[in-house]
């Protein structure tokens, strides 16, 4: 992909770039308890490890004696399972659960080889007894939240169409065990997310919450339904689309949880799919989306800001509809008022898809007066988000008329990205030493115009020591940075010094050659997540 692309394209291409295509952090979120007495277990197996070593002796081995006596009764247990005697169920089902109390990762791995998973998916369709339904998915539920070897295990033994019935259960809590389930089960393969979905599960989950449900079994059906919308590939959208209104409305609750949740699911659903942000946008939730940028949950505010990312990426008419939501204003309260780190990063990769716009769209970010703050964070701020902010201006530069990249300059912006010619990073350095160009032909324009004898920007940059920052990257092995430098170096200050050009990877050919090579670090490509 060459790095040499008119504005319009680079847009582009910083659009598809901070598409949030993996979510792989948010993908792995939390796995919600089904009640107080579910263990949660950790899959960092050698976390464990350490945390029994730290046990003292004696409490070590009165663990293993109870283990080897739970253990010890499972071929017992598994005869009891198919008793006739609910009585008998119940007791057998309250032994397995004491295993989980006690926190021994064995167990599970035990009841899986001794087949006693079988007789617990029977159970579930126990509709003349739901306390033992309710039972059993509790039991299930542990061993679907810790490994996706156990859950193909339950899921095999056909368990996901027996969850879905019991959607439709008349008891609040057997729903919540059967929704935390299906969510268990689709969080990790994309397999059983869409034959979850092919199925239905979409229309009870939404059933539920017209019923007004409590708000733990809500908190769960939201953290499902993220999870029915999460994943590679991306869920069929026709099979999603139905949950649109019902996470509209969603998007008013106060519960923070709620919120992300929802929040999330819109996330996954806009992510590169112009279908999705049509019907997000038709059901009026834009407002109230740029309006959670500064909730007080800065989960809340990461999970919306991803929302408002993925729609002003699509293309610029959804840019407008983001400005025309007053989106500015919060995403400059963001930059200077939020300590979150990943909240700022994640605000700056917004401003510079809006500064990757149209004249008037840039004209928008100039008027909000956010550009002294980017120039500041690029100062100031970590890397990552110095090099967000530095994408913010580099974008403008690009598509900016004379006038704004003037003012550009007026708010520092040189000294900034001539600060920045001494990270590392090969893809920021392209990113300033692109900017600085299009500074430069700004300047070289208002020059021949007559407005004054020199290139100001050229001299600007000089007297920040830019210019001996740019001599450097001369040396750099990265070729690409290397012809850029020389470039620069001859275009504005070596020609009009009378010096004799130097030649480009040995040759005598001109700069301007190497515009049609490939860019190993195109500026501006680089992961968003």
């Amino acid at each position: 992909m060459s790095s040499w692309l008119r504005p319009s394209e680079r847009a582009e291409l910083r659009r598809s770039s901070f598409k949030a295509s993996v979510y792989t952090d948010e993908g792995q979120r939390r796995r919600l308890s089904a009640m107080v007495d579910i263990r949660r277990s950790n899959r960092n197996r050698d976390l464990n490890e350490r945390r029994r070593n730290a046990a003292t002796l004696s409490h070590a081995q009165h663990r293993t004696t109870s283990l080897e006596k739970h253990l010890g009764i499972l071929p017992q247990s598994v005869q009891k399972l198919y008793s006739d005697d609910i009585k008998v169920h119940l007791a057998t089902i309250r032994e397995f659960r004491s295993l989980f109390s006690m926190d021994l990762d064995s167990a599970i791995e035990d009841m899986i080889g001794s087949g006693e998973v079988a007789g617990f998916v029977q159970l579930l369709a126990r509709e003349d007894c739901p306390e033992l339904q309710f039972e059993a998915a509790l039991v299930l539920n542990n061993i679907l939240s810790e490994t996706t070897e156990n859950t193909k295990v339950v899921v095999d033994l056909g368990a996901i169409p027996m969850f879905l019935k019991l959607l439709r259960s008349t008891s609040a809590d057997i729903c919540e065990q059967a929704v935390l389930a299906l969510g268990n089960v689709v969080c990790d393969i994309a397999i059983y997310r869409d034959f979850v979905l092919a199925h239905g599960a979409v229309f009870p989950l939404l059933q539920l919450i017209n019923r007004n449900v409590e708000l733990p079994l809500l908190r769960t059906i939201t953290w499902t339904l993220s999870n029915f919308c999460h994943g590679r590939p991306q869920p069929n959208f026709e099979h999603v689309k139905p949950a649109i209104p019902a996470f509209a409305r969603l998007i008013h609750s106060e519960d923070p949880e709620v919120l992300s949740n929802t929040c999330w699911s819109l996330a996954y659903l806009s992510d590169g799919r112009h279908c999705a942000i049509q019907a997000i946008i038709e059901t009026g939730a834009l407002t109230r989306l740029i309006m959670l940028l500064t909730h007080s949950s800065s989960g809340v505010r990461i999970s919306a800001l991803r929302v408002v990312c993925n729609i002003a990426a699509a293309d610029n008419m959804w840019i407008q509809h983001i400005i025309d939501n007053q989106v500015l204003p919060r995403l400059l309260n963001l930059l200077t008022t939020d300590e979150n780190k990943r909240i700022k990063k994640e605000a700056c990769q917004i401003i510079s898809i809006i500064t990757g716009g149209t004249n008037e769209q840039i004209q928008a970010v100039i008027n909000g007066n956010i550009i002294g703050h980017l120039v500041h964070l690029m100062q100031t701020a970590d890397f990552e988000t110095k090099k967000e902010a530095a994408s913010a201006i580099y974008e403008a530069t690009s598509g900016g008329t004379n006038d704004q990249i003037k003012y550009l300059v007026s708010q520092g912006c040189i000294r900034a990205l001539c600060d920045l010619l001494t990270h590392v990073d090969s893809s920021t350095l392209m990113i300033c030493l692109e900017s600085l160009e299009n500074i430069l032909k700004a300047g070289e324009a208002e020059k021949h115009s007559g407005i004054c004898d020199i290139n100001l920007y050229a001299q600007m940059i000089d007297d920040v020591e830019g210019l001996d920052k740019i001599e450097n990257i001369i040396s750099h092995e990265n070729n690409n940075l290397y012809k850029m430098a020389v470039h620069l170096y001859e275009t504005y200050w070596l020609v009009e010094d009378n010096f004799e050009a130097m030649p480009l990877g040995g040759d005598a050919h001109h700069t301007t050659d190497y515009r049609n090579q490939q860019a190993s670090v195109p500026p501006g490509h680089y992961d968003s997540g």
